[in-house]
């Protein structure tokens, strides 16, 4: 075979294959790389709030809110979730504009949110909770803290309200391991804070000899955030139905509180 040949045959070969690997490429991109019948759901979440949203070493996503969200999907038929790590001050202004599809991440369901946003049905009940020592049977309730000696982390909404205890001796603290301690060693009655992080706490701070009374001091709830007249918010209040009524809630809930979850309304 002369130069020649062998040239235009190295020059066919090459463009045969240069050929075969456009039609490949085109052929892949006529499939859509997830199911065609679900839909993504773009759900922003803040992952510093602990323990409802956490980021790993890592990078992976992880917490109350992240199972949740993550176990919503699995009976809702149609849609499965995707996160987009946001600051928490600007997820009403991404729902707004319809960013993203959804917002998970501690957000309290208030009156003024609802005039620019919508919410589904609550999912967390939160609020301030009184911790003692297991051995006091005294401290049940808000009347039982008058002329108590309080324990409570400086800037909390939990040294707020210690404020409106009659006759309270408030003892303040840079953080969560600096009152408990303090609870334990039996230099104040009770301690004050948010309800989620004082069980949280106790749970994996293996602390012994702490309970967190029954009642709140003060009651609020999350929902999951969603644009106005959002077309998913149906999917996700069932979602949250039947996670509540095939007890899954309650083994997330029992994972990162190692607590009995309350009752939650409708609406």
């Amino acid at each position: 075979m002369s130069i020649l040949k062998l040239i235009n045959l190295k020059w066919r070969q090459l463009i045969l294959s240069l050929g075969c690997l456009l039609l490949l490429i085109a052929c892949n991109n006529s499939y859509p790389t997830t199911n065609p019948g679900v839909q993504v759901l773009k759900v922003a979440t803040d992952p510093t709030f602990i323990p409802f949203e956490i980021q790993t070493a890592s990078g992976n996503l992880e917490g109350f809110d992240i199972d949740l969200m993550k176990a919503l999907a699995q009976p809702v038929p149609g849609f499965a979730v995707q996160f987009e790590s946001l600051p928490f001050d600007g997820m009403i202004s991404a729902l707004q504009a319809k960013r993203v599809d959804a917002a998970i991440s501690g957000i309290t369901i208030t009156a003024e949110r609802l005039k620019t946003i919508a919410f589904s049905r609550p999912y967390f009940k939160a609020g301030l909770a009184i911790a003692v020592r297991e051995d006091n049977q005294n401290i049940k309730d808000f009347n039982s803290l008058k002329g108590k000696k309080i324990a409570v982390q400086i800037g909390s909404t939990g040294a707020d309200f210690a404020k409106t205890i009659p006759n309270a001796k408030i003892s303040t603290f840079n953080s969560g391991p600096e009152f408990f301690q303090d609870l334990l060693n039996g230099n104040v009655d009770a301690v004050v804070s948010d309800a989620f992080a004082t069980l949280y706490a106790i749970k994996n701070g293996k602390l012994k000899g702490i309970r967190v009374v029954a009642d709140l001091l003060t009651e609020e709830y999350y929902g999951i955030a969603t644009p106005k007249d959002s077309p998913h918010l149906d999917a996700i209040n069932k979602g949250i139905a039947t996670l509540l009524s095939n007890g899954t809630y309650k083994q997330i809930y029992q994972k990162w509180f190692n607590a009995e979850p309350p009752q939650l309304p409708d609406s």
